[in-house]
């Protein structure tokens, strides 16, 4: 697996363990694409937390299960580099471009991910983006990287419904040898942002803070633990 900077993808970043809610058709054909087949070009998109740096490690990570190579670029972090790292990856059986959103301010950046597409598309190696706004959103300076990115199906992530949330948090606290009761979990949702994220993060503290202090999750213990958050 290409991991530029030495970027290592978490353990749970798995299809298995990503809760599609009503994104089901995005894991499959980034499956496909991680086995190179199906589609070319992927571009995903929607606000923050909604798991699509999750599905782009997952892929990663699936397609070295299938004996492929994988890239996974987070522009976030990359964004402070030469564009010159996205050089030679057409090479790559699968190419995961996060966090598009983070270089829009970058000529050069642009130039050098229009070249990438282009590369890709000859050597018919798959590409998938990841942004936090749709493609006519993102005010790209250079318009054919914008046409060059609509060139795949576009998908918007959708959020979980609560109780699918709530499911995925005692899911979580089992595997660490907890339980998180039904109205504990809701008190949660209800009390503190609802991004799934955060909240498995709230869940972390709670472990670690339980495991010291040997009590069980309750809301008396919670109030006692978490920093009040205005929701």
């Amino acid at each position: 697996m290409q991991l530029p900077l030495n970027i290592q993808l978490p353990a749970v970043a798995t299809f298995d363990s990503f809760i599609a809610g009503e994104n089901v058709l995005l894991p499959e054909l980034l499956k496909q694409a991680a086995q190179q087949q199906g589609e070319l070009q992927i571009y995903c998109w929607s606000e923050a937390g909604l798991g699509k740096t999750h599905l782009l490690q997952a892929a990663c990570r699936f397609a070295v299960e299938k004996k492929r190579k994988a890239a996974y670029l987070p522009l976030r972090e990359l964004a402070g580099h030469a564009p010159a790292v996205l050089e030679n990856l057409e090479f790559m059986h699968l190419i995961c471009v996060d966090d598009l959103d983070a270089i829009t301010a970058g000529a050069e950046w642009e130039q050098a991910l229009f070249s990438l597409i282009n590369r890709c598309r000859a050597q018919s190696c798959r590409l998938v983006f990841a942004a936090r706004r749709n493609i006519q959103d993102l005010e790209l300076r250079l318009a054919d990287l914008t046409s060059r990115l609509a060139w795949g199906p576009v998908f918007q992530l959708r959020p979980l419904p609560d109780e699918a949330k709530l499911w995925v948090l005692q899911q979580r606290a089992r595997a660490r040898g907890m339980e998180l009761p039904a109205s504990v979990g809701q008190y949660l949702l209800t009390h503190y942002p609802r991004e799934l994220r955060f909240l498995c993060e709230q869940l972390d503290a709670l472990d670690r803070a339980s495991l010291v202090e040997q009590r069980k999750l309750t809301i008396p213990f919670i109030k006692s633990v978490l920093d009040p958050v205005q929701v």
